[in-house]
């Protein structure tokens, strides 16, 4: 068992990462509740001692020194008690090698198994808790090792976290290989299993990942004022700087969208719209609602409550798949978003409502005055009339060429898609 034990020592030390001296003690304790069960009754307080260089194992214990040995379980010489204690005296207890522990070995070697695994298991959930608890709320990469009742366990190198079905996106599946980024929640070393909880979906997610992306927010510049996530649609984030000579969005995106790409990416293509922040309710609403045009914002201080009006083209874009833009507004700026349709009033002419189509129209790239009329002269009155158009058709008007008519289609759809 010597050499068998030493290997499996420093098996431990190496796969575990806990320090030999801590093994050598943890083995040691779990003997000796073994020499306790199973000589107790013979031996007064037995206790097993590990030799740190060759592995081999001795049994002590406590036996009375007498001058005539009736029961060598208990009772010693004072000639050999003399050669553990020189103290010893007829009468004394003297601590002393227990000759028979071969037996004690062989069961110790069935008995034990269980106490120490359950040791290290023990200790390695207080390493993890002294090395991870500063961590909670910033990002680990790790990787998918295996699932367990549910769980997603992530290998991070030193510990294991798990990330249950509440904290995975919804469109996300996992594969034992895949590389992967999460937000450590919280150290629990109570729970079964990995002591890291961790999440996918939490908001603090996308906060630390710009941050890791974002240099001036790394650095203090640029602060993220508000932030409302549906993990796995869409999260939308206030910005604001400290210094005018950022801009708080631009910077968020980076040089032709680089930074931001990286984020959408990490977040398996989850929609992301950054805005910027302001203290005035209105414009926070009106920002917080894109990429939704809004016609106007009254508030209501009592309630709490913001009634934004849109037109009929910008409504479905307003309240976005499922309600999730209108619910990501509310969260972001704290108000109740109340979406209603624009009613033209009957005194209004045919001739404004066009003129406010037309206005609408100009606001896509690659329109002008000119060509808005254009398109209102052959029966476009609407975004989704635009949207259902083809290439070749918006080709046939005055002043739009091939490339230009792409261009609008392009936009035009993702508007209405977004």
């Amino acid at each position: 068992m010597n050499s068998e034990l030493l290997a499996m020592l420093d098996y431990l030390e190496q796969e575990r990462e806990i320090d030999k001296e801590t093994l050598f003690d943890l083995v040691e304790e779990a003997l000796t509740s073994a020499a306790v069960k199973e000589l107790g009754e013979t031996l007064v307080n037995p206790k097993v001692t590990i030799n740190r260089t060759n592995g081999d194992v001795t049994t002590w214990a406590d036996f009375e020194v007498v001058e005539e040995i009736g029961d060598r379980r208990t009772e010693v010489d004072l000639e050999r008690a003399k050669e553990y204690d020189l103290d010893a005296s007829i009468g004394d207890f003297v601590c002393c090698k227990y000759e028979t522990s071969k037996n004690l070995t062989r069961i110790a070697a069935q008995s034990t198994k269980q106490a120490i695994m359950q040791k290290l298991r023990q200790l390695e959930k207080e390493r993890v808790n002294e090395e991870y608890t500063d961590h909670v709320g910033e990002l680990l990469n790790g990787t998918v090792r295996y699932f367990e009742r549910g769980d997603v366990v992530i290998d991070f190198g030193t510990a294991e976290g798990a990330l249950s079905q509440q904290d995975r996106i919804p469109s996300e599946d996992y594969h034992n290989g895949d590389h992967i980024t999460v937000l450590l929640r919280e150290v629990n070393v109570k729970r079964s299993g990995p002591s890291l909880v961790c999440s996918r979906t939490h908001a603090d997610l996308v906060r630390k990942l710009f941050e890791r992306e974002v240099t001036e927010i790394a650095d203090g510049i640029v602060e993220i004022k508000a932030i409302a996530r549906e993990a796995g649609y869409r999260t939308k984030i206030a910005v604001s700087s400290s210094e005018d000579r950022i801009d708080p969005v631009g910077a968020c995106v980076g040089l032709r969208g680089a930074r931001v790409k990286a984020i959408v990416r990490e977040l398996n293509r989850e929609k992301l719209d950054i805005v910027h922040w302001t203290a005035e309710p209105k414009q926070l609403i009106t920002e917080a609602l894109k990429p939704a045009e809004v016609v106007k914002v009254d508030l209501d201080y009592e309630s709490k409550t913001a009634k934004v009006t849109v037109s009929d083209e910008q409504y479905s874009l307003a309240v976005g798949k499922r309600g999730h833009n209108a619910k990501l507004a509310r969260n972001l700026t704290g108000w109740n978003v109340d979406i209603t349709r624009f009613q033209f009033e009957e005194e209004q002419t045919f001739e404004q409502r066009l003129e406010e189509v037309k206005s609408m129209f100009m606001k896509i790239p690659g329109i002008s005055e000119e060509v808005a009329s254009n398109l209102i002269s052959n029966g476009y009155l609407s975004l989704d009339g635009i949207g259902a158009a083809e290439v070749n058709d918006l080709c046939n008007i005055d002043g739009v060429d091939e490339e230009q008519a792409q261009i609008i289609v392009d936009y035009v759809k993702e508007k209405l898609l977004s």
